[in-house]
């Protein structure tokens, strides 16, 4: 077993531990499903058995009937999407739609908020149809400016989703401690009506169960250690065995935790960026009520190197931010104690509140800021949710699905464009730390 886990560094996360989060104490794992022990062949392999990979199963198999597997390197809840906040919101990668509109004109960024928005209303439809039960809270996602400045940004963004049609609303410092909390760093806040909390890894596990009803195969603890791809098809080798997988198309699906040595496609394309979170002990009523907080809805604030954070069905607050920038240090103190002087600034009476969790995890990032769901000669991909997969990673899924059986999807960036290169790749850790330096001073600005 290999300590500090990095994707750069690393082959693969393989026997890696899992996350001592939250999430995995409210839900034990189900049983292991078994890897290959003889060749098979499928329609499609979908290597990485997280919300991407597994809903893109789930819509192969239901709405076209296409055999296909997932490959698991550890067990269905080990990655990303058991690690996350559960937040499920509008996350437009690190693109402003301002910033969309300069780019590609205003009909291009109107498609792609309504990709985001359609994900939301997606992961929605997904736990009511199928009874998930995921501890959903209510409605809304608050985005809370931190200095005067990011409150004026915050409040022209607020007119310009008004323009797309948002129901969004400016709400004054005053208006947010009265309806919602008393966040002593809060200049204001934006709040839009449709995202929501859940609890990710029961999430995931709804996704698991659904999928398997289809007739999705899943084989965990299946780690695609070589890929041989040919005219004919693809051949996965499983594992430290001659067994192996033989499809027609194959997918990553493994977003920060892919095997970066399996394809070009992939490999050096995206920067894998720690996220560190802490769940507190639970809220007495006291603390409740000097926070001010009223409502459980998923809060987030204008910083470069946000904070994110909500009340958890069971009075505990989740506060989450970046973690280290080298694996080697992501268990320091220093990291710890940054998100509990990050939770004292926005709520000083909770200065030296007790934490029960905390955990670390990888997003990926893309080098122009924004997800990439793409398939072309027989291999997919969905990868860079830059923060926002437990939401966009439905309408990823869904839209890959289509393209892989054939159906036409919107001509928008999302889909149309390849991930871009990282130039001197192995440098990207000394870049990113230049660039929190960066952002330090700059969110202090």
């Amino acid at each position: 077993m290999r300590k500090h886990y990095d994707p750069l560094t690393h082959p693969h996360c393989q026997a890696q531990p899992y996350a001592p989060s939250y999430w995995a104490s409210t839900s034990p794992l189900p049983s292991p499903k078994s890897p290959p022990t003889s060749s098979q062949t499928f329609e499609v392999a979908i290597i990485g058995g997280g919300f991407s990979g597994l809903l893109t199963a789930y819509y192969l198999a239901s709405h076209y009937n296409i055999h296909c597997c997932v490959l698991e390197a550890n067990q269905v809840g080990f990655g990303a999407s058991a690690r996350n906040a559960g937040f499920v919101l509008k996350g437009a990668g690190r693109l402003s739609y301002p910033t969309m509109v300069k780019k590609w004109g205003m009909s291009a960024a109107k498609g792609v908020y309504s990709e985001f928005s359609d994900a939301v209303e997606r992961v929605s439809n997904l736990i009511t149809e199928h009874s998930i039960a995921c501890e959903r809270q209510e409605n809304g996602y608050l985005k809370v400016a931190h200095t005067p400045g990011a409150l004026t940004r915050l409040k022209e963004q607020t007119e310009f989703l008004t323009r797309f049609g948002d129901n969004a609303t400016f709400l004054s410092a005053p208006q947010l401690k009265v309806q919602f909390m008393n966040h002593a760093q809060a200049h204001g806040a934006m709040r839009l009506p449709d995202g929501f909390g859940v609890n990710p890894l029961k999430l995931l596990l709804g996704y698991r169960h659904i999928m398997l009803q289809t007739g999705v195969t899943l084989f965990e603890n299946s780690l695609v250690r070589a890929l041989h791809s040919t005219d004919s098809g693809h051949e996965l080798i499983i594992n430290d065995t001659s067994v192996s997988i033989r499809a027609n198309n194959i997918v990553f699906a493994g977003n920060a935790y892919n095997n970066k040595m399996l394809h070009p496609l992939i490999n050096n394309r995206y920067i894998p960026i720690l996220s560190s979170i802490m769940v507190t002990r639970p809220l007495t009523q006291l603390e409740l009520g000097l926070t001010g907080l009223k409502t459980h809805q998923i809060t987030m604030d204008t910083r470069t190197l946000k904070y994110y954070y909500r009340l958890l069905p069971d009075k505990r607050l989740l506060f989450g931010g970046r973690g280290a920038v080298f694996a080697s240090q992501q268990q320091h103190p220093k990291f710890l104690n940054g998100l509990k002087k990050g939770l004292t600034d926005c709520f000083p009476c909770l200065d030296g509140i007790p934490h029960d969790h905390y955990w670390n995890g990888y997003i990926a990032a893309t080098l122009d800021d924004m997800p990439h769901v793409n398939f072309d000669n027989n291999i997919g991909y969905i990868l860079g949710y830059c923060g926002a997969g437990v939401s966009f990673s439905a309408q990823a899924a869904f839209r890959l699905a289509q393209q892989i059986a054939g159906q036409k999807i919107p001509n928008l960036p999302l889909y149309n464009t390849p991930l871009p290169y990282v130039p001197l790749p192995k440098f990207r850790r000394l870049g990113q730390l230049a660039y929190y330096q960066y952002a330090t001073v700059l969110d202090k600005l």
